[in-house]
């Protein structure tokens, strides 16, 4: 029986192609497990992938996604059975493995997580990589020490997936969060998921040449990189924490050692993708209990159709144009 997948192809002229296909489980790589996948999301480097980012996909064609949740189909592995609710971020689904933009996956047993209780399928994808991410920079920032009373976060990119999902996160936490964004319509959302204040770019953007600047923050989880990331290391509180989850910006980082010979800074990354399966779920073990943000979700995603995605949502998430989290409804197609 065939299934439909987003299909994105390789022309001869060095174009990309993207259509709505009907596949085949026999089509998909081998792997213990074939999953029914009921939702997916929509991350950037997902749209890389679609627009032929070889730095993303190196083979052409593919189908795309990072993430997917659904229901067993066929299991190989004594660990999951039949009719398993479970969910798939990261590892290399969607980048060289056919990914969550297709009603079926095939992957093996040791990607695959098990839902946790107290979420649906979809709210798993509205979380999704994103708040993987998210939930991962909060526990690295925590195994440092980090406790609220030390001072604000900053969250930049405030209103993408990474950065909607820090919020909510941290605020859970207890901590007081400084959301920066360059939305000036930001203020009502970002307030409702836990911020205590809203920023504009400029606040993280120093010009001065400086080394160091006054320290202002305890920590900050940075979606931009460039001179942003340059920024929040200046001006962190001694002993803060700065985590690295992207490069909006830029990938490149000009600073000094100052910050961290003089300050004790922790500059901390997150790969998520590569996250060891212990620590995977010890973090959606968190995000269902201290750091569930269950009431959150519904302001931060909007569902659309794998239609939907292929002709308005891989654009505009290249187009910084995507508030919250887009989460992809592959039933019914």
């Amino acid at each position: 029986m065939p299934f439909k997948a987003l299909w994105v192809t390789e022309t001869n002229s060095g174009t990309f192609e993207r259509n709505i296909v009907d596949r085949y489980i026999d089509d998909l790589p081998q792997g213990e497990m074939v999953i029914r996948v009921h939702y997916s999301s929509l991350n950037y480097k997902d749209a890389l992938s679609a627009t032929g980012n070889k730095g993303i996909t190196r083979k052409f064609p593919h189908t795309p996604g990072i993430d997917a949740a659904g229901v067993v189909e066929i299991s190989r592995n004594e660990l999951f059975a039949v009719g398993d609710e479970v969910l798939v971020t990261g590892y290399d689904l969607g980048m060289n493995t056919c990914g969550g933009f297709g009603q079926y996956i095939r992957v093996p047993a040791s990607w695959v997580v098990k839902k946790p209780g107290n979420y649906s399928l979809k709210e798993c994808m509205i979380i999704g990589t994103a708040g993987f991410t998210a939930a991962n920079a909060v526990y690295k920032m925590e195994l440092m020490k980090m406790q609220p009373d030390a001072g604000p976060i900053v969250v930049t990119g405030a209103t993408g997936g990474v950065g909607s999902m820090a919020i909510s996160i941290l605020s859970k936490a207890g901590y007081e969060v400084i959301a920066v964004s360059g939305k000036s319509n930001a203020l009502e959302y970002v307030t409702h998921l836990g911020a205590a204040r809203l920023e504009n770019r400029d606040y993280v953007n120093d010009l001065s040449q400086k080394s160091l600047l006054k320290p202002q923050w305890a920590g900050a989880v940075d979606t931009v990189g460039g001179n942003t990331l340059a920024t929040l290391l200046k001006g962190c509180m001694p002993e803060g924490c700065i985590v690295s989850t992207g490069l909006v910006s830029s990938p490149k980082l000009d600073t000094t050692v100052y910050p961290f010979i003089l300050n004790g800074i922790n500059l901390l990354g997150v790969g998520s993708a590569g996250t060891p399966m212990a620590v995977r779920l010890i973090i959606w073990e968190k995000l269902a209990t201290e750091w569930n943000i269950k009431d959150k979700l519904s302001a931060i995603a909007k569902e659309v159709t794998l239609e939907e995605l292929n002709t308005t949502y891989i654009d505009s998430i290249l187009q910084g144009k995507v508030m919250g989290r887009i989460v992809v409804n592959l039933n019914n197609l």
